[in-house]
């Protein structure tokens, strides 16, 4: 006789003799961490990496700060020390010029100053991007450079009182701060040093920020001449990275592991998977920290606004202007590579396709763009895009980890066992050791206020 119909023995009663088959725990989390594989990585003995550099003359981070007073926008009085001759300028002078500022807002496409006018207002940018413009010599139009927030122009022809070099039209809406040169003027006038300083600015004399050291040479000379002695000057106080970390304790209960470790080792699937948390905790902390991480390293002069907001080829090959001396990789969040495909399909310049790591990545250039969801996009939908050099040899972008610690499981990861508690929990102590350094400032370039929300219609 049969129950409920059925003339054979159903699935789900034999499920109950089946031996199922189980993967190990999967974690949404888990990305290529295509930095941690593209970095070389140096073994630090000490604990302590110090990157000795020739000296080089550095003054900030060649943006200017404003604020917001009301419905009035003002400049930080202490930022004005980005321009060199104000680097010593007591608090009460740079007050008094900040304070002199006339604000003026514009819209995309307006002339803010035309090649050739009196150059008698320092342009700081408060909001917005503009381009520089000059007519080249064969009387064509040609870009030099586009500016953004906190930007300014045109430094050398507003100190020296002589005509505007370039035409400056903005590309976006905005609000810029403009400083008078007659202001300047009065300052200096009134105080000696500063008049000096200015002096020496007009005429040269002065370093130009991120400019090393001179070293004397002859060169091409005939005859007997006397050669010139010289040295190489290094920087007295040169940056020292100490290993950072990112730790957690994992717990796991004893009866879990003494009754449920067939067929799958508990503690080994838990410990693979808070390692694999504190990886990408790592590359995070390595792109964004605000110490160390790459987004935070990189140099005035290597800092690149887009043309249009939206990541295009001609932005790509400005960073690989500045990064020119063996550029490595492009890091990027995705949704920035699709903006960058997008616009190269515009074009009808589709990027190359090229396997690294066993990994399908677009290159520009023959130089690969990395993707990671660690690089952030903020609230206006905007994020950036950060192109490196890598290599000791190189003088680029190296990766920092210990040479050996206790208990590694991983090069700079360990694993250590805390011991059982009185509720028989084992706690393992789990550290990851990591850092970043840039050798030389040129091996990192950075494009900011990248769009990722532009698409087109294609007919």
């Amino acid at each position: 006789m049969t129950t409920n119909g059925r003339l054979s023995l159903g699935p789900d009663a034999a499920r109950q003799l089946a031996t199922t088959t189980k993967t190990t725990p999967q974690m949404r989390g888990i990305t290529p961490r295509y930095l941690l594989r593209a970095l070389p990585w140096v073994d630090v003995e000490s604990g302590v990496y110090r990157v000795n550099r020739r000296r080089t003359f550095i003054l900030g981070d060649d943006r200017i700060s404003t604020f917001s007073e009301g419905d009035r926008h003002r400049i930080v009085p202490e930022d004005l020390r980005e321009l060199p001759f104000l680097r010593q300028a007591d608090e009460g002078q740079l007050r008094e010029l900040a304070e002199t500022c006339d604000e003026i807002t514009f819209d995309a496409g307006q002339t803010l100053c035309s090649e050739g006018e009196n150059a008698d207002r320092l342009w700081v940018l408060v909001r917005g991007r503009a381009e520089k413009r000059v007519t080249g010599r064969y009387g064509e139009d040609a870009l030099l450079e586009v500016v953004g927030d906190g930007q300014f122009f045109d430094l050398e022809a507003w100190a020296k009182g002589e005509s505007q070099p370039y035409q400056v039209r903005a590309l976006t809406p905005g609000v810029a701060l403009c400083i008078s040169r007659a202001k300047l003027a009065e300052l200096a006038d009134r105080d000696e040093s500063l008049r000096t300083t200015l002096e020496s600015y007009c005429a040269g004399e002065m370093p130009t920020p991120g400019a090393e050291a001179p070293v004397d040479l002859a060169a091409g000379h005939v005859g007997e001449p006397d050669l010139p002695g010289t040295y190489v000057e290094y920087e007295d106080t040169p940056r020292e990275y100490h290993m950072s970390l990112a730790q957690t304790v994992l717990r796991v209960h004893t009866r879990v592991a003494d009754l449920y470790n067939q067929p799958i080792d508990q503690t080994r699937a838990q410990s693979n998977l808070t390692v694999h948390a504190l990886r990408e905790r790592q590359e995070s902390m390595m792109l964004n920290h605000p110490d160390f991480g790459l987004f935070n390293q990189v140099a005035p002069g290597m800092r690149v606004q887009p043309r249009t907001g939206a990541p295009t080829p001609d932005d790509l090959d400005e960073m690989l202007a500045k990064v020119w001396k063996q550029p490595g990789y492009f890091v990027a969040h995705p949704r920035a590579i699709a903006a960058f495909g997008r616009e190269c399909t515009r074009r009808g310049v589709p990027p190359v396709t090229d396997t690294r790591f066993g990994s399908p990545l677009l290159t520009w250039r023959g130089v690969p763009l990395l993707p990671s969801d660690k690089v952030n996009i903020n609230g206006a939908g905007t994020t950036e895009i950060l192109l490196m050099r890598v290599g000791e040899a190189e003088q680029g972008v190296v990766g920092l980890r210990p040479a050996s610690v206790p208990d590694e499981v991983e090069p700079g990861l360990s694993v250590r066992n805390m011991g059982v508690d009185q509720k028989a929990i084992t706690s393992y102590l789990v550290t990851a050791y990591f850092n970043t350094a840039v050798l030389v400032e040129d091996a990192l370039a950075v494009l900011q206020n990248v769009e990722v929300s532009k698409y087109h219609d294609y007919s």
